[in-house]
């Protein structure tokens, strides 16, 4: 076995604990509340088309967009609760559509039946339409369940553990084992629960005719088991741990996930305990900071100063860092702690080669050809006030500007899909596929000094502020640079590039 699987499966516990939880309450409360529904809008006209159409939109909004809507109406609370109310909305569909159907499919005359019988509304409701409907809402419950299982690996972006864990860790830093791991987990688990739905399905289409046969009581057995085991291990998973000492956040690409680990293996060197809540966005990460649920992170200060502050201009590297540091400090009482030493700033960065072709040197060579050339960024850029002040500065578009993954998006301009890309200075990969840093004569790029952005809470530990300085001013853009190559090019593991950086700052 490769150390890197066996790296990865020594993290499968947790990420598997993590995502069943989810999983399995979030599709508990969805049943709980959607059934309901369901039999609402099969008894009143005036109900089903509003409520049928209000659940079909919520599936049309983009899983991440749900997500980040949650965490922002709670406050920039992070973690479980907003992953299980966005994955509670996104599994009612197809539960109240099939109890919608499935009580609409019982014949009239069956229900016309039990009303000559003498049954109440209430008895026909409980007694026979549900009953004979079962099946189709089970059916919808096995849509839900899958569903649910996929969607919650997105929970990692707002700081819930899950196999999403896995998939964007070995997404930004190119480990395919991780991904592979991750993928084939949640298949797994969305098998197995389908599996035992399929089975109570299974058992309530047969619980007449076959309920004393051998299979009809192994099928009961097998799913009671798997109940009992499932429900189990959620409740054991929901027991109060202990609460670690720091919460280290981090975003979603190869630098922060090296930092984030260098901060924790330098405080758990230290005696603390540490929690880290990585692969989140930037302004998720920052609301978590203000209000304490994360206690630390990596952050720049031309994020900012551009996102948070919402200032289009560029006064400066020493005033942007001033300006940060006096607005995260008066405003939401959070302390830098100081800079690491290095930028990672964005940059135009094209292939040599096609930068030689065209002759272009600065984004001011670029005006002229701007229309006929295709860029990428990465999920944020072009949504920017960078992009933004860069175009106005320069009175400059391109014919189109396509959004990746950023190591995806290095992966676009190297075999030529696209002309150029919006690079990161400290990145590694942009030596290693040879790419030219465009010219930014008229200074539109705003300065990115990396820091440590830590809650008020924090602030107050002393001994925790004089760990963290030990890495003020420690890493360069060259030393972060080839962190980043370590393993963005050569495939090694985070690991190896946290002890590359502890060997320098401890020298």
């Amino acid at each position: 076995m490769s150390d890197n699987l066996r790296e990865q499966l020594v993290l499968l516990p947790d990420y598997f604990q993590g995502h069943l939880l989810l999983t399995l309450i979030s599709l508990s409360l969805g049943i709980i509340i959607s059934i309901p529904l369901g039999v609402w809008a099969a008894q009143s006209k005036i109900v089903k088309r509003p409520l049928l159409t209000a659940v079909s939109i919520i599936q049309t909004f983009p899983s991440v967009a749900i997500l980040a809507m949650v965490v922002a109406l709670l406050g920039g609370q992070i973690g479980l609760v907003p992953a299980i109310i966005a994955l509670v909305l996104y599994s009612m569909l197809p539960i109240v559509r099939n109890t919608v159907t499935g009580l609409e499919t019982v014949a009239d005359e069956v229900v016309e039946a039990a009303r000559g019988i003498g049954m109440s509304s209430n008895q026909i409701l409980t007694k026979v339409r549900l009953p004979l409907a079962l099946p189709v809402i089970i059916a919808g419950i096995r849509t839900a369940a899958v569903w649910t299982v996929g969607v919650a690996t997105l929970s990692t972006l707002v700081g819930a553990t899950s196999f999403g864990n896995y998939i964007f860790t070995g997404l930004q830093t190119s480990n395919l084992v991780s991904v592979t791991v991750g993928s084939l987990a949640a298949a797994l688990m969305a098998i197995v629960l389908d599996s035992i739905i399929g089975g109570i399905q299974w058992l309530t289409e047969q619980r007449n005719q076959k309920s004393s046969t051998r299979k009809f009581k192994q099928v009961k057995f097998i799913v009671i088991t798997a109940v009992l085991l499932g429900g189990s291990f959620s409740a054991y998973s929901l027991l109060p741990e202990p609460k670690a000492d720091f919460v280290i956040g981090g975003k979603a690409y190869t630098e922060q996930y090296i930092i984030a680990g260098l901060l924790a293996t330098e405080l758990e060197a230290a005696g603390f305990t540490v929690d880290q809540r990585i692969g989140m966005g930037t302004e998720v990460l920052y609301t978590a900071t203000a209000n304490g649920t994360v206690d630390v992170y990596l952050e720049y200060t031309g994020t900012v100063w551009a996102n948070i502050m919402n200032n289009s201009h560029n006064p400066g590297r020493k005033v942007v860092l001033e300006s940060v540091t006096d607005f995260v400090k008066g405003k939401d009482g959070m302390i830098n702690v100081g800079t690491l030493g290095f930028q990672n700033r964005y940059a135009l960065a094209m292939r040599k080669d096609r930068a030689q072709e065209l002759g272009i040197v600065s984004i001011e060579d670029m005006i002229p050809l701007a229309d006929g050339l295709i860029a990428a960024g990465d999920l944020e850029f072009f949504g920017r006030l960078e992009w933004i002040t860069l175009r106005d500065t320069y009175n400059i578009d391109f014919a189109e500007k396509l959004t990746f993954d950023s190591t995806l998006m290095y992966t676009a301009v190297n075999e030529g899909q696209v002309d150029l890309i919006t690079a990161y200075t400290s990145d590694g990969r942009v030596a290693a596929f040879d790419l030219q840093i465009i010219e930014d004569p008229r200074n539109s790029m705003l300065p990115y000094d990396s820091f440590l952005l830590a809650s008020s809470r924090a602030a107050e530990n002393n001994r925790f502020v004089e760990i963290m300085q030990t890495l003020v001013n420690q890493i360069s853009d060259l030393e972060m640079r080839e962190a980043n190559r370590l393993v963005d090019v050569e495939g090694r593991s985070v690991s190896d590039a946290i002890a590359y950086l502890q060997t320098i700052i401890h020298e």
